[in-house]
């Protein structure tokens, strides 16, 4: 500004027009500073990336009620969220392969179920978190260092409840009171050995005779199957397998051709036409897998998160494949029945 004094008269403020730009700058740079934390709050979210690895193929129940789990807790996916997806198809020896995809592709989590997937993942990385939605014992396995404090990048829920065996054996004794000789079929490259030995112990006690049978590839089931018919066996127990889960259709169409009651570890089996099952809601066990990742992305490391052993058991009858197969349900194991398929 210039002070200039008029001919005669009191002196007047001139304002210069470099004072003048030099403000209009200045209430530029102040409206500016004011919309910034404005515009930052605009800035979408970081797309976090979670790498699903599937032993057999991603469309299971399960891995619906996964993403249900994650959009429970506030994650869209799309928006906030981006799920990449690997399936092995029921090969166990693409495991590692896809497992190394999901680390190239630096996902933020993996999440994954079965031993033998969790082992190819934790292969793959020892920084990226990995979450489990179905171990067997993964302590026994060498997966975490205990279940209060796993230790590493692995965390999760496990289906450790070998006590599940022997009430499988129970039921099927109730609905066959005559029953002596039962198969049971596992899958070798799942460590098992405690609820095996759980079959033992139970199958002495009830008087029952147990032929171990083994399958790890689709080709090997035909085997399986051959060893049951030429065996004569009165039933058929599956011990928990993501394999055998991804064959669900195969089991029940052997089964029902062969008239041979068959227990199973999931009611998948048994909303596909087999005859029972017993065992863990593996769709809750997903959606406590979200729970997990939920807490991971927010910070928390895997290390500190311990493992949860299962809460919730479910127990299924299909009467319109006891039917079909010639057998009667006893009133008394109907009555106990979680849910009952007319």
């Amino acid at each position: 500004m210039v002070r200039r004094k008029a001919c005669g008269g009191p002196m007047r403020v001139v304002r210069s027009r470099w004072s003048v730009v030099n403000e209009s700058v200045l209430a530029l740079c102040a409206m500016l500073f004011a919309i910034c934390p404005f515009a930052a709050a605009q800035q979408p979210a970081k797309l976090r990336q979670v790498g699903l690895l599937c032993p057999a193929n991603c469309a299971q129940p399960e891995h619906d009620s996964f993403r249900d789990g994650l959009r429970e807790l506030g994650y869209i996916e799309g928006r906030d969220i981006t799920i990449i997806r690997r399936a092995a198809e029921s090969n166990p020896d693409n495991l590692a392969g896809l497992a190394a995809e999901l680390v190239a592709l630096k996902v933020d989590v993996i999440v994954t179920a079965s031993t033998p997937a969790i082992r190819a993942a934790k292969q793959a990385t020892s920084t990226i978190p990995i979450v489990f939605a179905s171990a067997g014992d993964p302590v026994a396995t060498g997966l975490v260092a205990s279940l209060a404090k796993p230790g590493g990048n692995v965390t999760g829920v496990t289906i450790l409840s070998p006590e599940l065996s022997g009430k499988r054996l129970e039921l099927l004794k109730e609905v066959l009171p005559r029953l002596s000789r039962v198969g049971v079929l596992a899958n070798p490259a799942t460590p098992a050995q405690a609820s095996l030995g759980e079959f033992d112990v139970v199958a002495r006690a009830l008087g029952l005779t147990l032929q171990f049978l083994k399958a790890q590839r689709p080709n090997e089931l035909e085997s399986a199957f051959s060893s049951i018919v030429r065996e004569r066996l009165g039933a058929l127990i599956i011990v928990p397998d993501a394999f055998f889960a991804s064959q669900r259709a195969r089991f029940v169409e052997f089964t029902t051709k062969n008239r041979l009651p068959a227990i199973y570890d999931r009611r998948d089996y048994v909303d596909e036409g087999g005859l029972m099952s017993y065992g863990i809601n593996f769709q809750f066990q997903f959606r406590r897998a979200a729970a997990y990742v939920d807490k991971i992305l927010k910070g928390a490391k895997p290390a500190d998160l311990p493992v949860e052993q299962p809460t919730k058991f479910e127990f299924v009858i299909n009467l319109k494949t006891a039917k079909q197969i010639g057998l009667i349900i006893p009133p008394n194991v109907l009555a106990r029945a979680d849910r009952v398929i007319r």
